[in-house]
């Protein structure tokens, strides 16, 4: 079967037209992202990693990490954003939730500090995670949202919840998901 569209081939040529089933390995567009990276036209000088907590976090740091790095005065930001409630004024103080947050972006910035980064974190609390994430990117005049992702399912399917649709649709800048697979 032959696919019609621009690929890239085994031997790092682009092709339009016609090319064999099973062995195209990128679409022109990653082809033309790799080539945009290895340049350097994608350098981020802030970069925001916002944490929550789970196993997604320690990889993406690390990501933020080794980006950074490729650029010496890039700058990273970690946030935790705790959800409160609308029956609560949005300045309560949630106390679990807080001391959680605190154990989550400790533990981010030992990452950061191993891997030789400093790291800048922060806790907010919203009404929602989506907005709050959004809201920091445009304050601190973000060039990448980096969100670590896990594979979750909601009544058996994939899902990616209500937080990255909207970060992915309102974002100021570039976001990059890295998804993290199950092992």
């Amino acid at each position: 079967m032959a696919l019609k569209s621009n690929l890239l081939l085994k031997g790092q040529k682009v092709f339009s037209g016609k090319a064999v089933k099973g062995i195209v390995i990128f679409r022109q567009e990653d082809y033309n992202t790799r080539l945009m990276v290895e340049k350097g036209s994608m350098e981020f000088h802030r970069i925001l990693v916002p944490v929550a907590g789970t196993k997604a976090d320690e990889e993406a740091i690390e990501l933020a990490c080794s980006l950074a790095k490729r650029k010496n005065k890039s700058k990273i930001f970690a946030v935790h954003v705790i959800p409160v409630e609308r029956s609560l004024p949005l300045d309560a103080e949630v106390k679990p939730e807080i001391g959680r947050a605190e154990d989550i972006l400790s533990q981010a910035e030992n990452i950061a500090q191993e891997r030789g980064c400093v790291m800048e974190t922060d806790i907010l609390q919203a009404r929602e995670v989506g907005p709050a994430i959004i809201d920091e990117a445009m304050e601190r005049e973000i060039d990448l949202i980096l969100i670590g992702v896990t594979y979750k399912k909601h009544y058996g399917q994939f899902c990616l919840g209500d937080v990255l649709p909207y970060v992915l649709k309102n974002a100021p800048c570039r976001v990059l998901l890295d998804h993290q697979i199950d092992t």
